[in-house]
């Protein structure tokens, strides 16, 4: 099977809400905007009682050239067997149009199914290798490019070594070029940046809290010229280098950016909770900017 999936250099995160669902007919005209808008590529989230290969089949259909990824398939949802059977259909009824990314998420979203989370590598590395154990039926023949969400060097490693790329998020370019440097080339790099249009450093640093917050922050920085400091006081110099805020050209600018540091595509990602149809409309205002980058 040869994989043509085309990504282009940007794409959007449709906007992600725990307090609701957006109507599916909201959800297709909001594709058919950001399409019409000139984005190549649209990607969207998991978490448990959410499908996400279910909502990008409604997104696919209500299209008629864009490409739709998972950013990320918890990998706790399905299993690896259905997971590639689901990815395999989308792609034989949208060539071209659809691109995996996986995610090991956290140990309570495993605990929520009743399994134990394990070593994040070797769960990783287990559930792609079963993704090909045969099944009957078997899976359609439908051809993809699968990533791993990487966070840090040795699942960069592991995506180099058993995907064909890696969609690492909310990271600095400095982390894009080492990301570069370890898949190598040929591999698909996809990095997600936080945008906020028309926002200051204050909602930057808000956005990012959550994330510099948790007990693995200051580790992931290692080796990225950030101190602890940085990152316990989200620092301007931090909160700069991880989101991209205020106008269209300063976000451009951003992007540019970790295009020239190695990335293939950078995903653009509004705070989590933005209104779903106003987060759509930012993106379509910022569309100028980036579509021709």
């Amino acid at each position: 099977m040869e994989n043509s999936t085309v990504l282009g250099r940007v794409g959007v995160a449709l906007p992600i809400t725990f307090s609701s669902t957006p109507h599916a007919d909201l959800q297709r005209d909001a594709a058919a905007k950001l399409e019409a808008a000139g984005y190549g590529t649209a990607w969207t989230n998991e978490v448990l009682g959410k499908d996400a290969l279910v909502q990008l089949g409604v997104l696919l259909a209500a299209t008629e050239r864009m490409t739709f990824g998972t950013g990320v398939a918890n990998i706790w949802v399905r299993a690896p067997q259905t997971t590639h059977a689901a990815a395999a259909l989308l792609a034989q009824a949208h060539p071209g149009r659809f691109a995996l990314g996986l995610g090991v998420g956290y140990p309570q979203q495993a605990e929520a199914v009743g399994r134990e989370f394990g070593s994040p590598l070797a769960t990783m590395r287990d559930y792609v290798s079963k993704m090909d154990e045969p099944t009957w039926p078997p899976a359609a023949d439908g051809a993809y490019p699968r990533l791993i969400a990487a966070n840090g060097p040795k699942m960069l490693a592991l995506a180099a070594e058993i995907a064909d790329g890696a969609l690492p998020a909310t990271r600095p370019t400095a982390f894009t070029v080492q990301a570069r440097e370890i898949l190598g080339p040929g591999k698909l790099l996809v990095m997600g940046l936080t945008v906020i249009p028309d926002g200051d450093r204050a909602a930057a640093r808000a956005a990012v809290a959550p994330f510099l917050a948790m007990p693995n922050a200051v580790a992931s920085f290692a080796g990225l010229d950030f101190t602890e400091q940085d990152v316990t006081e989200a620092s301007d110099r931090l909160v700069d280098a991880l989101v991209a805020y205020g106008s269209p050209d300063r976000i451009a600018a951003k992007v540019r950016e970790h295009l020239a540091a190695g990335a293939d595509h950078v995903e653009l990602m509004l705070p989590i909770d933005t209104d779903y149809a106003t987060g759509v409309d930012q993106f379509v205002e910022l569309a100028p900017a980036l579509t021709s980058l």
